[in-house]
């Protein structure tokens, strides 16, 4: 599995980045297909920030953790990283057996937390919201969207006509999803 490391404001040295991909590679025993895994390194206000993410056959999971030290910070979005690995595993291999049993169970229980039962999850949409899309870019978007308030802003982008997204991160910045075809 390849791992790529990104520091941000602060630098990596080679023995946690040999710490680093040691412990990345082992999420492999956790979900075979892999493909690549990034960890993002940050430093702001005297706080290190990592983000780790792993291309879990083009399922992408993520994790992001705040800590003082580096290592400790690490640790917390990769442990949080393997949870979210090992649900969409178990997800996976019991997709089959739900659908043509009907009477299976999955629980999942993170670490002391409460178990799910997945074969009776199910969420309530309680509101649905019919929004006209008008073509803008996405300045404009991220304009609009700090005019009503809210965390993310769904638009028509003028240039391509494709519905995008603007959103606002956890740093401040913002971010734009584009789909995929």
């Amino acid at each position: 599995m390849e791992v790529r490391f990104v520091a941000r404001g602060t630098e990596i040295d080679a023995e946690l980045k040999g710490y680093m991909e040691s412990k990345m590679s082992k999420l492999e025993k956790f979900f075979g297909r892999i493909l690549s895994s990034q960890v993002v390194v940050s430093s702001r206000k005297g706080k290190f920030g990592v983000e780790t993410t792993a291309n879990a056959n083009g399922v992408m999971l993520r994790a992001e953790e705040h800590a003082q030290e580096k290592r400790k910070a690490f640790d917390q979005a990769l442990k949080n990283l393997e949870r979210q690995i090992k649900r969409h595993n178990e997800y996976l291999k019991n997709k089959g057996h739900f659908q043509t049993h009907g009477h299976g169970h999955f629980f999942l229980s993170d670490d002391g937390g409460e178990a799910v039962d997945w074969t009776t999850y199910d969420p309530v949409i309680e509101k649905v919201k019919r929004v006209p899309l008008h073509p803008m870019d996405a300045k404009e978007a991220v304009m609009q969207m700090e005019l009503v308030g809210h965390n993310f802003f769904v638009f028509q982008n003028g240039e391509t006509g494709e519905t995008n997204i603007v959103y606002k991160r956890n740093d401040g910045n913002y971010g734009q999803l584009i789909p995929v075809k």
